[in-house]
């Protein structure tokens, strides 16, 4: 899987019946944590006293990467904080991205005075593949130290976001094992950073009121 770890996550998020994001909401968590995942898989970004901080300054070639890299250098905050700021910006970001990429089409429609943004995956394939891929991770037997940072990334934020189609409820505590062992690779990678995407998911009730959707 060679895609940004952002772009995938997108992807996996993505509901091919409703042709529209399962939670749109809940993505812009996902996808800011994946963002701050990748920057600390490509060594970008460390931890200093609870701080998130820039090891390697950028530019990456990347506009999403480079956007929060940007950000986190001017600002002190840890891993949770940063996954909860600028979340929606990252989303539209990580869209404008994805349609420029020629792998989304992204149209802003308009209905009583308000501004809906409606998105289509060219390839359903695509979404369908990934999604896979990330429930073969969670139920194979591949032992987790074996398994890519950012693809162990994948399968903790699509649990943690409870993405059906990769994960069911009774299936995340059933594995719950297996998903502290996946998100356990990405505090070797950072520590703090595997913590907070194991509690995303409190996060993000947290963050809309108490309540589990958008």
């Amino acid at each position: 899987m060679t895609q940004p770890l952002y772009s995938r996550m997108y992807l996996t998020a993505y509901d091919t019946s409703a042709h529209d994001l399962y939670d749109r909401t809940r993505t812009g968590f996902l996808l800011r944590a994946a963002v701050l995942a990748e920057l600390a898989i490509r060594g970008n970004l460390a931890e200093s006293g609870g701080d998130v901080t820039v090891a390697t300054p950028g530019p990456t070639g990347d506009p999403v990467l480079d956007l929060t890299l940007g950000r986190v250098a001017g600002d002190r905050r840890g891993w949770k904080s940063w996954i909860k700021h600028d979340r929606k910006e990252t989303l539209l970001a990580v869209e404008d991205r994805l349609a420029a990429q020629g792998v989304l089409a992204v149209e802003d429609k308009k209905s009583f005075g308000r501004t809906r943004r409606a998105v289509t995956v060219r390839d359903a394939s695509a979404v369908t593949s990934l999604q896979a891929t990330a429930a073969g991770l969670l139920h194979g037997a591949e032992p987790a130290a074996r398994i890519a940072p950012a693809d162990a990334a994948l399968v903790a934020l699509a649990v943690a976001g409870g993405i059906r189609s990769v994960v069911s409820r009774a299936e995340a505590h059933a594995r719950k094992h297996r998903v502290e062992e996946l998100t356990a690779r990405l505090d070797a990678v950072a520590p703090g950073l595997g913590k907070a995407i194991g509690g995303l998911g409190m996060t993000m009730v947290a963050a809309q009121g108490g309540m589990g959707g958008a």
